[in-house]
């Protein structure tokens, strides 16, 4: 049987509380920079790329010269290599010898990265190296195969190296944090009226005119006579800053996920509802066909395949109530899938009935 998509994971989000600037705002100028690179993964139990990968092949072979090592290409035969892309953050504060976290993920044909050990690897942003990174992988799942049956549980061709990175150049051109008179603040969702709100509480903390919202996603705040020369103590005083925020009433869905994410004081309309369930089953039954007694046939294996459609009376139910969350143990009662859900949030929403942004992901 297959059915149409996965169990329900309803979530209703409760109405939002005060959070702190820093959750939702950043200093511009002081942000993370991106740094990626390609190395190899060894010790691998042979789970690693075939042979037919050439370019794990050559790399291999580029990495032993050095070490007074020469083969051939037909000498190389072993799948405990594979092929990786490394990836990490680099925060704006790091400095040479910081740690970072990395992330390392197969780029062939590798069946896991379980047990698997870095080499030293350059980490890039454009065509300079701001870090080296190498050691063991942890993988948070598997993969195991034998006889013609395999097993895979989670994703076992990514993995992480905490702190497997070390930064051995720092980026160049950083804001200069002491020698600022005036910070903006960047809102990572745009809203003009949380960035007049965020104006207000600065002003009211730091006093008036302190902060301007400039527009829908900039906050510009002044520093105070009282915190020159301490700018990094006067950012973080900001930061600390709790606000309101309001939010667009949006009903997120993700139909792959079977995901409905919704806010319980999402305002509704009465509307009533027509479902109807379509189900289908696939089966498949493989038997065996043997051949009569000396016809010089052999024995082989058919698969049939059989397809059923079935498509339930539909229900006709009036749903009342004031919100979103009114209604859900309604919609629960007429055994809505994800798909129907989805479908039944959209076409409330055309009809009016949900006052509400729904967004598909």
């Amino acid at each position: 049987m297959a059915p149409l998509l996965g169990c329900l994971l309803l979530v209703l989000c409760a109405p939002a509380e005060a959070a702190r600037i820093k959750e939702f705002a950043s200093v511009y100028g002081i942000h993370d920079d991106p740094l990626v690179g390609y190395g190899l993964v060894v010790g691998l139990n042979k789970s690693g790329d075939s042979s037919q990968n050439i370019g794990t092949i050559r790399a291999l072979e580029a990495r032993l010269p050095p070490l007074g090592i020469s083969l051939q290409d037909d000498a190389i035969k072993s799948r405990n290599v594979a092929m990786v892309m490394i990836s990490a953050k680099l925060p704006a504060g790091a400095r040479s010898g910081s740690k970072l976290d990395v992330t390392v993920m197969s780029v062939a044909d590798a069946k896991s990265l379980e047990g698997g050990v870095l080499l030293l690897t350059e980490l890039h942003a454009g065509n300079e190296v701001y870090a080296i990174a190498e050691g063991p992988l942890t993988v948070g799942g598997y993969s195991v195969s034998g006889g013609g049956n395999e097993s895979t549980r989670n994703h076992p061709t990514v993995g992480v190296i905490p702190g497997g990175a070390s930064v051995s150049r720092e980026i160049p051109n950083r804001l200069r944090v002491t020698e600022q008179v005036e910070f903006d603040w960047i809102l990572h969702d745009p809203d003009f009226t949380n960035s007049a709100r965020v104006a207000t509480v600065v002003n009211a903390l730091l006093g008036p005119d302190t902060a301007r919202a400039m527009n829908s996603g900039t906050i510009t705040v002044h520093v105070p006579d009282d915190y020159l020369g301490r700018q990094a103590e006067f950012i973080a005083t900001v930061e600390a800053l709790e606000v309101q925020l309001d939010h667009v009433l949006r009903v997120v869905v993700n139909e792959r996920t079977g995901t409905v994410v919704m806010g319980a004081d999402i305002p509704l309309s009465p509307v009533a509802i027509a479902h109807g369930g379509l189900t289908i089953d696939v089966s498949r039954q493989t038997q065996v066909s043997q051949p009569g007694m000396l016809s010089g046939g052999e024995t082989t294996t058919v698969s049939n395949t059989e397809v059923r459609v079935r498509e339930d009376a539909g229900k006709l139910v009036l749903v009342k109530g004031t919100t979103v969350g009114d209604v859900v143990s309604a919609l629960n009662a007429m055994g809505v899938t994800p798909r129907d859900l989805i479908v039944i949030l959209q076409s409330m929403r055309r009809a009016g009935g949900l006052h509400a942004e729904v967004v598909s992901m």
